[in-house]
């Protein structure tokens, strides 16, 4: 994933949590960050100074704080970009296949095909199938999916989808 398809991909987290986008200084503090630059390099291409750029700095990281649940900073925003890319949903539209790697913890472990011999699912293992769905829902929004994409992705009738919006 190159700069510029990272900085898409923070520009829309921030814009489904905070419905703003970045700014011309806050990209470039970002992209100035993951090639190692000093703040004073980062302010000198942007026309300002570096206790500005400092200071939006301070704020952009506060703010990917806050959207990612986890402290970021100049020193491990990287590390913390890969993980969270790695949570974010890949769709690729050519094809008929979906790369879902929010849902699946481990890539690894081979999706079991179900046994017909198997009981019926009770009462309580219907409530929990119904809350992952649930949780996957909510959790695909926060990256800015769409109920229809949601509803795709999780093979769900739009209806379902759109229903579980009306009972959080």
């Amino acid at each position: 994933m190159d700069i510029r398809e990272v900085l898409q991909f923070v520009d829309e987290v921030v814009y489904a949590k905070k419905g703003k986008r970045l700014n011309d200084l806050q990209r470039g503090i970002i992209e100035g960050t993951l090639k190692r630059q000093k703040y004073s390099e980062i302010a000198k291409n942007y026309n300002c100074t570096t206790g500005h750029t400092k200071e939006v700095g301070y704020e952009l990281w506060r703010m990917l704080s806050d959207i990612f649940g986890e402290t970021v900073d100049k020193k491990h925003l990287q590390s913390i970009l890969e993980r969270q890319i790695n949570l974010n949903i890949s769709f690729d539209k050519s094809s008929s296949s979906k790369i879902i790697c929010c849902i699946i913890n481990n890539p690894d472990i081979p999706n079991p095909t179900p046994d017909k011999t198997q009981p019926v699912k009770s009462d309580l293992q219907q409530q929990s199938k119904n809350q992952t769905q649930i949780e996957k829902v909510d959790k695909l929004r926060q990256f800015g999916l769409s109920d229809e994409q949601i509803a795709e992705v999780l093979e769900l009738p739009l209806e379902v989808v759109k229903q579980i919006d009306l009972e959080d």
